[in-house]
């Protein structure tokens, strides 16, 4: 049995990158049905927080093509 809790009291993830690989390792220990119900339930939460962290890079990332497609480079605020 996998004995995994994530800690959801972490920071946000320090890259796209390194979250996104932690939400499929997150899915595949879910997937697997070896999860007790409590891990389960934390592991979904981090999930949740991992996906709404990427979403906001990709919005991000999205908008400063959107302005670089319009022929000029404006000043840009990414979080």
């Amino acid at each position: 049995m996998i004995d995994v809790a994530p800690d959801s009291s972490r920071d946000e993830p320090q890259s796209y990158e390194l979250a996104l690989a932690e939400l499929e390792r997150l899915v595949a220990q879910m997937e697997s049905g070896q999860m007790p119900l409590d891990g389960l339930l934390e592991s979904y939460r981090r999930a949740a927080t991992l996906l709404e962290f990427c979403r906001a890079r990709l919005q991000a990332v999205e908008a400063q093509v959107k302005v670089l497609d319009n022929g000029r480079l404006d000043d840009w605020s990414g979080s």
